[in-house]
């Protein structure tokens, strides 16, 4: 037997291994992901999944009580006075108090968001006695400190805390719509939507799709099987109560730990186990317009990267050592769900590398140097099950799409499919090096996205031409 004729049996060897385990994995995953699509379309019929409609006209002008919002910030002099602006305008109820955070060693910032001040009385400018930067959660405790002096110094309670990011545009109705839906809920997310850049079709506009289908089924689902919801740290409203129960529990009244680099999500999963309520409100306007929170996602491959390894990171790999597991089912699945990032990559990585693998093949049989053989009928089922998944998939992804974006970002979200699996792919391999590094010692710190474009300021420019 030669040595090419050993080489082409180890090729095939190879290649039936990872076709294998690709396959069976991935059918797992397409089961999962079917049930999923079961309960919605369930919820959906039987009125239990549910979009509400509003009447902007209709809303009340005040609100029940105090309102906080609170922003951190580092190095967001682009574009924090945008947001202030906006947000102020948005919500010009007087039981609004806005606090922003800056670093002391961030003047940029800091100058940015004094500009933005004007003569509004509302707005707090928060400064961290810390250099920058820190993490995020550590520039929310702050703020959260500076929330309970503003209360000690009026002798007032605020009514909830929301938490917003510093390149955000509001909606004008979820500020009314939070004060409402706070009476029986202890935390409430408002749905986000990524706004699509013509700049950055392929990059920034995966996170579209992305989202679409996650804050339009998968989030609805688990508010539908009574799991915890995680926080997505933008439209997220805490009643201001159970934030004063979360920083009782540390010793020095924190609510967000320090260290953590999703608190956020960590922050809802804690309700939930404390036996919060929780709820995922989606309301549309009579135009059809979804009460959102909308910025613009990184729109270069290294940020976008770097942005999804942070999810990764906080989520599946410190995610899991701080949260743990819960002993309900639904629970159990659902972190399941956060923390397959690292897996899915590899699954990705292997599906990759059998069409390189099949390419050959297909050179090496024009050549007849491809010896015969034949799969197993099972493996022929699994790539046929696979298939018709990968169908659904990108179904799913453009109906869920085109209702928010319409036609042509629908069948892009289909086109993108790649361009989202790889960036997921190296996304995981940096999320791994971070995690192994936070495990040698080195300092957790905030990896933030840079914003050079506002959601509003790209909304003004489609308007105008």
């Amino acid at each position: 037997m030669s040595a090419g004729f050993d080489a082409v049996h180890w090729l095939v060897l190879v290649q039936n291994e990872l076709l294998l385990f690709s396959a069976t994995f991935f059918a797992l995953g397409a089961l999962d992901e079917v049930a999923v699509d079961l309960l919605w379309l369930w919820g959906k019929l039987t009125g239990r999944i549910r979009t509400h409609g509003i009447d902007r006209e209709a809303l009340p002008r005040t609100l029940a009580g105090r309102a906080a919002v609170l922003i951190p910030a580092w190095r967001e002099e682009k574009v924090i006075a945008i947001t202030i602006g906006h947000l102020l305008n948005a919500w010009p109820q007087a039981e609004l108090t806005l606090f922003v955070g800056c670093y002391r060693n961030d003047d940029a910032t800091m100058a940015a968001v004094a500009g933005a001040v004007r003569s509004d009385p509302r707005i707090r400018l928060v400064v961290h006695e810390a250099d920058g930067p820190t993490t995020k959660a550590d520039c929310l405790n702050r703020l959260y400190r500076a929330v309970s002096l503003e209360e000690e110094r009026h002798d007032f309670r605020f009514r909830l805390v929301m938490l917003q990011d510093a390149e955000d545009m509001v909606d004008p109705a979820a500020l009314t719509l939070a004060d409402a839906a706070i009476d029986y809920a202890d935390f409430v997310q408002f749905p986000v939507l990524p706004q699509p850049q013509p700049k950055s079709r392929w990059i920034g506009g995966h996170y579209c799709e992305e989202f679409a289908e996650a804050h339009g089924k998968a989030m609805p689902v688990r508010g539908l099987i009574g799991a915890g919801l995680p926080a997505a740290g933008v439209g997220c409203v805490f009643a201001r109560d159970m934030l004063a129960r979360i920083g009782s529990l540390d010793p020095e009244g924190r609510p967000f730990h320090p260290d953590s680099l999703t608190e956020d999500y960590e922050l809802g999963l804690r309700i939930a186990a404390m036996g919060g309520r929780s709820r995922f409100l989606r309301a549309r306007d009579r135009s059809g317009q979804l009460i959102a929170t909308r910025a613009c996602f990184p729109a270069d491959l290294s940020a976008a990267v770097r942005q999804k390894s942070r999810w990764i990171n906080g989520i599946g790999l410190h995610g899991w050592d701080r949260v743990g597991w819960s002993a309900r089912p639904v629970e159990i699945w659902m972190r399941l769900r956060d923390r397959r990032g690292l897996f899915s990559a590899l699954l990705l990585t292997m599906a990759y590398a059998l069409l390189i693998v099949g390419a050959l093949d297909l050179l090496l049989g024009f050549l007849g140097l491809l010896p015969d053989f034949a799969l197993p009928p099972g493996v022929w089922w699994l790539i046929a099950l696979n298939f018709a998944h990968l169908c659904l998939r990108a179904t799913t992804r453009f109906v869920f799409t085109t209702r928010e974006y319409g036609w042509a970002e629908g069948f892009r979200a289909v086109a993108r499919l790649p361009v989202s699996n790889i960036i997921a792919i190296i996304a995981a391999r940096r999320a791994l090096a971070a995690y192994l590094g936070v495990l040698r010692g080195r300092k957790v710190h905030w990896d933030k996205t840079d914003h050079p474009v506002h959601a509003v300021s790209l909304q003004a420019r489609e308007a105008a031409g």
